[in-house]
């Protein structure tokens, strides 16, 4: 199913917004980067910062995990259990640093539907941050290696249970993996900010 809009949800039931910052950004580094993805200047700021910014300006509530898991799995599964009581979660990868607020509180508001998942698309493309129900708490409590959510929204799938939502924000699909797509990313960012 296909959903749009960017109607606001409130903060009392408000998904957490999970930011996911303890990978080890091995792409990056092999591809020439130096350190972490996650600490690369994105106009003069680091990419965490400036995602993290997105998530304040969101007015969701919000978790940074940072523990240095071993992989994306364990790090959700983490994060999910240190928010035990969320009435769902939205899976935010910190490497996404262009993602806009309204698109973090349109994936909220799409959640509060009757699907256990939302995945926002742009141009056709899947991105992050992926959104959870409550009900998918203990799939995702147990999640451990490098898949990260995807068994769980496969699962989802599955049982016709995940709204897309198309999104005008390339945001949702503009990851660091790469010194080239840091660049990239740069150069959206300022094209936005001039724009």
């Amino acid at each position: 199913m296909t959903m749009q809009g960017n109607s606001k949800a409130s903060r009392a039931d408000s998904p957490v917004v999970i930011v996911l910052a303890s990978g080890r950004g091995e792409r990056f580094v092999a591809a020439g980067g130096a350190g972490s993805k996650l600490k690369a200047l994105l106009a003069g700021r680091p990419v965490l910062d400036r995602t993290l910014d997105a998530v304040r300006a969101s007015g969701l509530p919000w978790h940074l995990e940072d523990a240095g898991h071993p992989g994306m799995g364990d790090s959700i599964a983490a994060a999910v259990r240190a928010t035990p009581d969320a009435p769902g979660w939205l899976i935010l990868p910190g490497d996404l640093p262009l993602v806009q607020p309204a698109t973090l509180r349109a994936v909220a508001a799409a959640l509060q539907g009757r699907v256990d998942a939302v995945q926002p698309h742009y141009r056709g493309e899947r991105g992050h941050p992926v959104g959870f129900a409550a009900g998918c708490g203990t799939q995702l409590a147990n999640l451990e290696g490098n898949l990260g959510a995807s068994p769980v929204l496969r699962a989802m799938r599955a049982i016709d249970s995940v709204a897309d939502l198309d999104v005008d924000d390339a945001g949702v699909v503009t990851d660091i993996d790469t010194p080239e797509a840091l660049a990239r990313a740069e150069a959206l960012w300022l094209a936005r900010a001039a724009g």
